[in-house]
């Protein structure tokens, strides 16, 4: 089983390199995008390491911005290039653990081939209903223009909604994924294509979080799609971005059937616990 692992990263070194040190397995190898806001400098060590490949076409990424899908299609179109073979990639952020043995979740893989792993919630389903918001208004999230935030106000009192493109149902929720050789292929060429609906969610926020999987659900390629991504992430504290896992999620983390979990802030206790507890048969 041949995973390329696609890792989004933008702080700290050491925390990249352990988790590139964990996700290392034969056949398998490793591209890093590298937010163009921060220093390249450290991070050059890491393509020293065997399988390990650090992205040229560095985005500027904005939370909540279509730079993190920008970031991600670039991140798929440097895989294919590598010209190596894979069949499946793995997106996970530089914030991101594995929490079982890498081994475990090839395996999974070797089970479930051309299968393509999201998360995703469907029309009608609360968690779109509320993302409605983030859909139909425009968001200049990612543009260099003073004064964008009251121009983005009087675009979205001036302008009708803005509707997805005939034909399509946009889904989503969760930004990471697992795909297929054959996905990734097509992401490519839709983007190549210019496809109406890649379009449209340059100004969405949070276009990442329903970008691909809207992609292969209006798809000949939709009957791949598995809504389980196998990651655990804590949003109990009910705030726009995940809880900072620790020690004190030690016991949910060993009792989840996930296999990556986020996100993790420098804590060497919690990463050192996963090593010598669930990651100790690797």
């Amino acid at each position: 089983m041949k995973i390329a692992h696609l890792i989004l990263a933008h702080r700290d070194l050491a925390q990249v390199a352990r988790l590139v040190k964990q996700i290392a397995h034969p056949g398998s190898f490793v591209v890093i995008h590298i937010d163009k806001k921060c220093d390249m400098q450290g991070f050059l060590e890491l393509e020293k390491q065997p399988d390990v490949y650090l992205m040229k076409n560095r985005i500027d990424v904005n939370w909540g911005g279509y730079s993190i899908v920008e970031a991600t299609i670039n991140g798929l179109r440097a895989i294919v290039e590598l010209r190596r073979e894979f069949d499946f990639v793995n997106l996970i952020s530089g914030q991101d653990y594995p929490i079982k043995p890498i081994a475990e979740f090839n395996a999974l893989l070797e089970e479930n081939k051309g299968k393509c792993f999201f998360n995703y919630c469907l029309p009608g389903e609360p968690w779109l209903e509320e993302a409605q918001q983030k859909i139909n208004t425009y968001n200049l999230t990612d543009w260099k223009l003073k004064g964008k935030y009251a121009l983005q106000k009087l675009l979205n009192i001036a302008l009708p909604k803005r509707t997805a493109p005939a034909g399509y149902t946009v889904i989503g929720f969760s930004a990471w994924f697992t795909i297929d050789a054959e996905a990734t292929r097509y992401i490519l060429k839709c983007c190549d294509d210019k496809l109406p609906i890649t379009g449209f969610f340059k100004y969405s926020w949070g276009s990442d979080e329903m970008f691909f999987q809207t992609l292969i659900y209006n798809s000949p390629l939709k009957d791949k799609m598995v809504n389980h991504n196998y990651r655990y992430i804590d949003w109990s504290e009910k705030n726009p971005r995940p809880k900072t896992l620790t020690m004190a999620d030690a016991p949910a983390l060993k009792a989840s059937d996930a296999f990556f979990a986020r996100k993790f802030d420098q804590d060497a206790e919690v990463l050192d616990y996963i090593d010598q507890n669930l990651l100790s048969n690797s």
